[in-house]
């Protein structure tokens, strides 16, 4: 299982906006493609005081799984116009795990 990561931050007053943007706009889009080899993601969030930081992590079985959402050079974020309004900073390239252990299962 591939995990791929990304960061972005965003002020105290445009946190709402952002999150709401992601949970019911970004990620579903991702969901109605059917990609072959993902698995869902995990959204995080931590206050920092004067900005929140997001941290998402999308699920694939295999590399080919995230070329298949982001193409050959797959590492290259794709941050739509939309975020970028809201956010303040933000990863310009996504970094992908191999996972080597799930809670709840014995190790890859």
């Amino acid at each position: 299982m591939v995990g791929r990561i990304w960061h972005g931050w965003t002020t105290p007053a445009n946190a709402p906006i952002y999150e709401r943007f992601l949970l019911s706009e970004v990620l579903p889009s991702i969901e109605v493609k059917h990609l072959p080899g993902y698995d869902g993601a995990h959204v995080l969030r931590r206050n920092l005081g004067e900005e929140i930081e997001f941290l998402t992590i999308l699920w694939f079985d295999s590399p080919e799984g995230v070329r298949a959402l982001a193409g050959e050079d797959y590492e290259v974020a794709f941050v739509l116009p939309k975020a970028r309004e809201v956010l303040t900073r933000f990863d310009a390239r996504s970094q992908h795990y191999e996972t080597l252990l799930v809670p709840g299962a014995n190790a890859v």
